[in-house]
């Protein structure tokens, strides 16, 4: 009995081991759920980020779609704006034409305004002959009329002084009476002859103020057909130059200043020479073919020119072909012209000019002033 207690007692104690186990199982289970809590917090963070993106997205897409409405009706609104445009070209053109034909009219109605003028002034020279002759005549009589009047008062004057005798002369008296009653008659026709002198004096002035007036009018008629005529040669010119501007955009060497087209003559000649190169050839041929095809709209009363313009630098040059850069210039500008002769554009409608240094765009002595200033300038203008 007493060795199998001590046999029993002597078994081994688990209770410890399996609090530590359970300890540890509990710890476990403490950590996988703070790992679970800790995973929901930034399941739940990312969740609501993402919403809030899903929000941002949703807004912009929203916003798209609003500007895609907008631009719906601005596309709508340019359509409407393209058909308006093409009503009113056609309008323009319309309009164009019906000013093409008031224009001829107005043309036709200079003419006979000019011969009218032709026939006013001579109108008004007579009227001024007229005017001398009828003052002339006015002062004749004056003159008349003031020698009667002195011849009278001398009369009256000898029959104050003759009363005395007028019982013995009254024969005489009879005849001095008569002689004064012709006075009295020849001022009263004098008189009448004045008054239709002062008359025709001042229809004289009338018709003379009238023409003058219709003077003034047809004067203001030809500044206005002169007038359009000018503003005519403008269009043309803008145009000539637009087209060379889109012909010779890729050119660096060549700008539009103000009313005159410029081309460096470094593009067109060499150093010091006035023959043009193959590149300057193939320039002025663009240039020619787009006048003659400007000049073909260009009515035939508008009497037009192309003024060609050579511009040299301020070095000097003394060669025995130019003496001086004057000649050089000027060889430049005629070497230009009769290039475009042999293209086809009338010589009537081409004129020259050597302007030398004189005349530069940049005051400055280097390389760069130098390549500006050396230069051939057209511009088309009346003649």
């Amino acid at each position: 009995m007493l060795a199998r207690r001590n046999k029993v007692t002597r078994s081994p104690d688990i209770w410890p081991g399996f609090v530590d186990a359970i300890s540890t199982l509990l710890l476990v289970l403490i950590f996988l759920l703070v790992v679970f809590v800790l995973a929901q917090f930034f399941l739940s963070h990312a969740l609501s980020g993402r919403d809030e993106a899903l929000n941002r997205l949703n807004q912009q897409v929203a916003e798209l779609a609003d500007l895609l409405a907008l631009e719906e009706l601005a596309n709508i609104g340019l359509r409407e704006d393209v058909a308006q445009l093409g009503t009113q070209l056609q309008a323009s053109n319309k309009d164009r034409e019906n000013l093409n034909r008031r224009l001829f009219t107005a043309l036709g109605q200079n003419d006979e305004i000019a011969q009218e003028v032709v026939s006013l002034k001579l109108s008004q020279a007579d009227a001024e002959a007229t005017s001398q002759e009828v003052s002339l005549r006015l002062s004749a009589a004056l003159t008349a009329l003031e020698a009667e009047k002195l011849a009278l008062k001398k009369s009256q004057t000898a029959l104050l002084s003759n009363e005395v005798l007028l019982g013995e002369q009254r024969e005489l008296s009879t005849a001095a009476q008569r002689q004064v009653a012709l006075l009295n008659q020849q001022i009263a026709a004098l008189r009448i002859q004045l008054n239709s002198i002062e008359s025709a004096l001042q229809i004289a002035e009338a018709n003379i103020n009238e023409k003058d007036i219709q003077i003034v009018d047809l004067g203001k008629r030809l500044n206005v057909a002169l007038a359009t005529k000018v503003g005519e040669l403008s269009r043309y010119r803008s145009e000539f130059f637009g087209r060379l501007r889109d012909s010779l955009s890729d050119t660096s060497e060549v700008s539009i200043e103000g009313d005159r087209f410029v081309i460096q003559s470094g593009v067109l000649f060499a150093s010091g020479s006035a023959e043009l190169g193959s590149s300057g050839e193939t320039q002025l041929t663009g240039i020619a073919d787009l006048l003659l095809r400007i000049s073909a709209d260009i009515p035939n009363d508008i009497q037009w020119v192309l003024r060609i313009d050579g511009h040299t630098d301020k070095r000097p040059i003394n060669t025995s072909q130019f003496p001086s850069n004057w000649e050089l210039s000027a060889a430049r500008a005629i070497s230009v012209a009769r290039y475009l002769t042999d293209q086809g554009v009338p010589p009537g409608r081409l004129m020259t000019a050597g302007f030398g240094e004189f005349q530069p765009i940049v005051n400055r002595d280097d390389d760069q002033a130098y390549r500006t200033n050396r230069r051939i300038e057209f511009k088309l203008t009346e003649r």
